[in-house]
């Protein structure tokens, strides 16, 4: 009999931000990113010269944690969020450790999207969220193969979740999604009136 074998796994982690033990006030982190946003013009000024809809705090501010004491709350959630993963992963990190190396806000508008990325020069990534309103977009993401399919016919719309070539993790408020730094993913564009709200971040080995 036949022997298949599933080969070069990609993790995708899912869990609650708050579920290890740290306490995260959602409308505190909400309140916390509109307050930024609305106060950090610099970051307003890079979104408007770089066309990015809505707001980000990704070229302004790299320092959320020291700023702000629920970013600091949140780093340690992640930090333990970041191990766990790092340890399904089994990285051997010899004497080295992960650890966060920027922090950034998004808030998308309706009609707003994130292009397909990756995000070079970190081992993790993920994003944590804060308001996912009805019609808000979930995270999507791409089989990393898709370039080197060349002639495969496409899989059927039924197809096992490990053999699409792409996946939609529709997350929850309060939810965090790592997965390794290599996978391009993307926001699809947002349906919904109301603002779209994530925080997203990079963890690098040090």
């Amino acid at each position: 009999m036949a022997q298949i074998d599933s080969l070069f796994v990609t993790r995708l982690y899912r869990a609650r931000l708050a579920e290890l033990g740290h306490d995260i006030d959602p409308d505190e982190l909400r309140e916390s990113c509109y307050v930024i946003a609305e106060d950090d013009e610099a970051g307003q000024e890079w979104c408007e010269q770089n066309g990015y809809p809505g707001y980000t705090s990704y070229a302004s501010l790299t320092d959320l944690p020291w700023r702000f004491p629920i970013f600091a709350e949140m780093k340690k959630a992640l930090d333990a969020h970041v191990a766990a993963f790092a340890g399904d992963l089994e990285f051997d990190l010899g004497e080295g450790r992960l650890e966060l190396e920027d922090l950034w806000i998004n808030i998308l508008p309706e009609g707003g999207m994130h292009a397909s990325h990756l995000h070079p020069h970190s081992v993790i990534s993920g994003t944590t969220y804060v308001a996912m309103p009805e019609g808000a977009a979930a995270l999507k993401l791409e089989d990393p193969r898709s370039a080197r399919m060349m002639a495969a016919p496409a899989r059927r719309k039924d197809c096992r979740a490990d053999l699409r070539t792409f996946v939609y993790a529709k997350p929850a408020v309060g939810d965090v999604l790592l997965w390794e730094s290599w996978l391009r993913h993307e926001v699809p564009m947002n349906l919904s009136e109301e603002e779209r709200i994530s925080v997203s971040f990079n963890y690098k080995w040090v």
